[in-house]
């Protein structure tokens, strides 16, 4: 793991190695995101839109929101640590679920924030853990929807309870990453659930089902407020002109997008499937990936 493809298969004496560790769509990004992408080549001498304008104004039309409530990212990992250092003081407190994404404690330890890692039970956060480490000193709760690394998710009705019990100083911040990949009927979008409280922060991601990761396009939404105060800490020109174009073309193509969620469902039920068959305990995800134990040390 987090060897590139080209070094695995130098070590190994092999060339068709396949790369499991990233969740990358397989089918890659969408012709009409490589085609806008290519043209915007030409400008590449220029720097980027630094507000990303176009981008956000497309984004916020999708979504039913004000540009004003969209903050671009590199990745919506940069989102994470933008909403970190931003709501976050020197010596406050953050809590999220473990194992959950690995971003997590990176951006708290490089913005010298302590956190409470509060283990999932039965592979899910345990969102009644989550709220019992919330502390006067907290600031800031990461919960990924679906979660990565075991693929499951906390319901509606879950999350909605959950957004309504954190104390109102606390900003909430909810990773949808794999967001588009979920079919469960009890699945929550976030961005319905803003009404709830005011310090809510959705991020998302055109790493995932649109194929772009390398182009490193993620986005957050807030209220507009705390969208400015973001904004402040932003670097400029974080997001290419290439990865811009792109990410707008990539939100068009409805057809790649289903056709990589299709995929997906069928794939991740047959994998699933095939993995229980052969005796190893498979986590039920709502991912682009399944968690399996096993059954014996990771390491050799």
């Amino acid at each position: 793991a987090g060897k590139p493809l080209e070094t695995l298969e130098r070590e190994l004496g092999v060339t068709n190695a396949i790369k499991l560790a990233s969740n990358e769509n397989p089918l890659g990004p969408s012709p009409k995101a490589m085609r806008a992408a290519s043209s915007a080549m030409a400008s590449a001498h220029r720097y980027p839109d630094a507000a990303a304008f176009a981008l956000r104004e497309r984004i916020a039309a999708k979504l039913g929101v004000t540009s004003a409530e969209v903050i671009h990212g590199n990745g919506s990992s940069e989102v994470i640590d933008l909403a970190l250092r931003t709501f976050v003081g020197r010596g406050q407190h953050v809590v999220f679920g473990e194992p959950s994404f690995s971003m997590y404690r990176i951006v708290c330890t490089a913005a010298g924030a302590p956190f409470t890692a509060v283990p999932l039970r039965n592979q899910v956060h345990d969102l009644d853990a989550i709220l019992a480490a919330v502390t006067d000193a907290t600031r800031m709760v990461l919960i990924a929807n679906p979660n990565n690394p075991t693929g499951t998710y906390v319901s509606r009705v879950m999350l909605a309870e959950f957004l309504q019990r954190v104390p109102e100083w606390v900003t909430v911040v909810v990773d949808e990453a794999y967001i588009e990949y979920a079919n469960a009927p009890d699945f929550p979008d976030a961005l319905s659930m803003r009404r709830i409280r005011e310090r809510l922060i959705v991020a998302r991601t055109f790493s995932k089902i649109y194929g772009l990761a390398a182009q490193r396009v993620g986005y957050g939404i807030a209220p507009s407020l705390m969208i400015d105060y973001m904004n402040r800490v932003r670097p400029p020109f974080n997001v290419s002109t290439v990865g811009q174009v792109a990410a707008m073309a990539a939100l068009d193509d409805e057809e790649h997008v289903e056709k990589s969620r299709e995929l997906n469902r069928r794939e991740r039920a047959r994998l699933s499937r095939e993995l229980a068959r052969s005796g190893l305990c498979v986590t039920p995800s709502q991912a682009n990936f399944v968690y399996v134990e096993l059954g014996r040390p990771a390491k050799p």
